[in-house]
């Protein structure tokens, strides 16, 4: 069995046409007929029937496509993760305050010491970012919360704190005068939510469970994905949200939104990097996780 020949099966079933797969493939369609048929004989099974008008794919052609897909996957991380070595490329899955609040600082300082090393990144929600790295999509996640998952490493690096913000208007700047601040007050007005999956939104969910509040309680204004939309949201009047004091600075300084600090037990979050716990670092790897972990000690 060859990759080639895995190639060309993956291909004709996904067209359902060898002559379709063959020109996907940029060969011949006589060549992945013999790909497909040497691959029968080989398993000694009936992978695909073919008809004048069309082809079907047989119970074990399709637990054979399910398999040669990982196969595939896993052959192509593979050659990335060496490519990467090579190249100094390191693929970084980032969750939403890592990717927008601590990668554009931390990068280039690396960058002015580290010379020659490249970064690929991708954002998405924690959830999507653990995920993906138990299927070695990424050499290092950095993410909004801790998981447990065995095959990965997971160590904290940066202390965060979640708030809440409302716009600036009198009743807020009243409220804001108010001590201690009254946090259950603050949570009748209509509320802007992260996703589900976000770290983020977890870390909310920690708070108002310690209020015994629940979703259902509260006025739900919008559900949003994006952290800056969420804050312009705010600050042009549409409800209040619970959010990272990292992503609320620059709006805050700026006099766009209030700031209202949480209980110190509920506002605590770690950021952490996340790894393949079985897998050795390369070296350049080694030196950019020591790098981020001594970044969120300063």
């Amino acid at each position: 069995m060859e990759l080639k020949q895995l190639k060309s099966y993956i291909a004709v079933v996904e067209c359902l046409s060898f002559t379709k797969a063959a020109k996907k493939l940029f060969l011949s369609q006589p060549t992945v007929s013999t790909h497909i048929q040497k691959l029968e004989e080989e398993l000694h099974t009936r992978l695909i029937k073919r008809t004048t008008k069309q082809i079907e794919v047989t119970p074990r052609g399709q637990e054979l496509y399910d398999c040669a897909c990982e196969m595939l996957k896993r052959w192509d991380n593979l050659q990335q993760h060496w490519d990467s070595e090579t190249r100094k490329i390191i693929r970084i899955g980032a969750s939403t305050i890592p990717s927008a609040y601590i990668l554009p600082q931390l990068l280039p300082a690396y960058g002015n010491t580290h010379p020659g090393t490249y970064f690929s990144i991708y954002q998405s929600n924690s959830q999507e970012i653990i995920a993906r790295m138990q299927q070695g999509d990424f050499d290092i996640g950095l993410i909004g919360m801790h998981t447990h998952e065995d095959s990965l490493a997971c160590i904290p690096f940066y202390q965060d704190r979640m708030v809440i913000i409302t716009p600036v208007n009198e009743y807020f700047l009243s409220l804001k005068q108010q001590e201690p601040i009254p946090l259950k007050t603050l949570l009748r007005s209509p509320v802007i939510l992260r996703e589900k999956r976000s770290g983020s939104r977890k870390s909310a969910d920690r708070f108002l469970e310690s209020l015994h509040i629940q979703e259902k309680d509260l006025q739900v204004a919008a559900r949003i994905n994006d952290q800056e939309a969420i804050k312009n949201l705010v600050a042009q009047g549409l409800g209040i949200s619970i959010l990272s004091e990292c992503a609320a600075r620059n709006f805050e300084q700026e006099k766009r939104i209030l700031v209202f600090a949480l209980p110190e037990k509920t506002a605590q979050r770690s950021l952490c990097v996340i790894y393949p716990k079985n897998d050795m670092p390369h070296p350049c790897l080694q030196q950019f996780i020591s790098y981020v972990l001594q970044y969120g000690a300063e």
